[in-house]
């Protein structure tokens, strides 16, 4: 090999190393392995980049090395060959099963920020774009509801922000009104009301309670006003015996009445409520218990012992109690316990795997306290493995469970991780979690070609030179 692309250690003492002399070949992708504390960093980062870097720094001007500090020269007799260098140093990884390469790095907060900027909100359930909606608007919307629902306008002041907020609740005792809903319960603002400083709360006003029906209008579209002035445009229709309904002067759907809430930064934020999937919580799966793992073996009866999941091997001993629960579900369904698991039909398995739905059996039991018969509804299989699963304090038998689960993406999300309304803003016709599943270069090749209006270009001219000076960073130093 040609010597003038090698770089040549000689004499390195740095630390442990001991009189090391060493031919390392240039524009290679090198790795140094051993045992911990034989010297890998030591010669990779102690004397290799610490001798490039304090060659760099001499050739700069003394006052621009006075803002660098002063390196020091490693403990070697020698190193020919250097060219110049840059570290990337071993960081130890979230432990967070949120966490990816776009959140470590950063360049996902800057996307969630774009998003938030310049992206096109559209409706999850119809895909059409979605506008501010007036006030006019908002009161046709509510008095579709059938006549005579009791309602609540609530002003959501506070939204997922830790404090005491008292100076919110003066301030709207002050301004006349008279009952506030925090964190679910309804208070009179009369009350004192204590909140845990460290806790976020949601705190909403109650503005006015109407029951829908024709004449109306003119008080609805007054208190509405008021509601959209106190909550920066937002407003919560709190139907009595129903589902609440959410409007906003930002966005709403006219062909499918859905308001989506404000677009901000947490909204596209996986780690945050406001933004992450209310069913797997922002992982993108589930944990689920499988029916090949608990019962892995088909062709053995339960009898036999085909339910392998702790708890339920003692239904093969006579007398047990899940024994003569199932024993009697066999009597008064009609089935055996010595058949093969594999050969009963479908509505058995499916009574034994998801239980009799209420239906009652006469279950005779004899345990420690004497004889007994019990009308019982079984539960079935998989629930009861369930709730045991959901109920047990050992960690060790909780692990013993988990063997019996197999990691499904979430049905809600599909994987991905955030709510449908923030899956529904794109930007390029994309949205936030398209753009996290391209590779980095087809990524920055997006990036570059992005058809934005120029108001858009004005909105997001900075957030999109960071991302793109992120991204090109990467593609730099080879972790593209």
């Amino acid at each position: 090999m040609d010597k003038k692309r090698m770089i040549r250690i000689r004499g390195a003492n740095e630390n442990n190393l001991q009189n090391i002399d060493l031919d390392i070949p240039r524009d290679e992708f090198v790795v140094l392995t051993g045992l911990s504390g034989s010297g890998k960093s030591s010669l990779a980062f102690d004397t290799i980049y610490a001798e490039g870097q304090r060659r760099y720094m001499e050739s700069l001007s003394s006052y621009a090395r006075q803002f660098l500090g002063q390196m020091e020269k490693p403990d070697v007799e020698s190193i020919e060959g250097l060219p110049p260098a840059i570290s990337i140093d071993q960081k130890s990884t979230n432990r967070n099963p949120r966490s990816t390469v776009g959140t470590v790095t950063e360049i996902y907060d800057y996307y969630r920020l774009l998003y938030a900027r310049v992206g096109i909100p559209h409706c999850p359930n119809c895909g059409r774009e979605i506008k501010k909606q007036s006030v006019d608007q908002m009161v046709d919307e509510i008095m579709k509801l059938p006549e005579k629902t009791k309602i609540q306008l609530l002003a959501p002041i506070v939204r997922g922000r830790k404090g005491e907020h008292v100076k919110v609740l003066d301030k709207a005792k002050k301004s006349g009104y008279v009952r506030v809903i925090v964190d679910g319960n309804q208070y009179e603002l009369t009350e004192e009301i204590k909140l845990e400083k460290n806790k976020k709360h949601n705190i909403e006003i109650v503005v006015d309670r109407l029951v829908v029906k024709d004449g109306i209008q003119k008080r609805m579209t007054d208190s509405v006003e008021n509601v959209l002035k106190l909550a920066d445009g937002l407003m919560i229709v709190d139907v009595i015996g129903g589902e609440p309904i959410n409007f906003s002067q930002s966005f709403s759907c006219p062909d499918c009445g859905i308001s989506i809430d404000e677009i901000e930064p947490r909204s596209f934020s996986f780690n945050n409520p406001f933004g992450a999937c209310p069913v797997c919580h922002g992982i993108g799966y589930r944990m689920e218990f499988s029916e090949d793992l608990i019962i892995p073996d088909k062709s053995l009866s339960i009898d036999e012992g085909a339910i392998a999941v702790p708890g339920w091997q003692s239904v093969v001993k006579p007398g047990s109690y899940s024994r003569s629960i199932l024993e009697a579900m066999g009597k008064y369904y009609g089935f055996s316990l010595d058949t093969p698991f594999e050969d009963y039909p479908e509505d058995i398995h499916d009574l034994i795997w998801y239980g009799t739905g209420g239906m009652r059996v006469e279950v005779h039991y004899t345990g420690r306290h004497g004889s007994g018969v019990y009308n019982i509804a079984f539960e079935g299989l998989l629930n009861n493995v369930k709730k045991r699963y959901r109920e047990t304090k050992g960690e060790s038998t909780r692990e013993e469970y988990e063997t019996f689960m197999q990691i499904t993406p979430c049905d809600e999300c599909g994987g991905r991780r955030l709510k449908k309304e923030s899956l529904a803003v794109t930007v390029g016709d994309k949205n936030i979690s398209e753009i996290c599943n391209l590779p980095i270069l087809d990524l920055r090749d997006f990036m570059m070609n992005l058809d934005l209006t120029e108001r858009q270009k004005k909105i997001g001219r900075l957030v999109l030179k960071e991302i793109n000076a992120r991204l090109g960073f990467l593609v730099d130093v080879g972790l593209d």
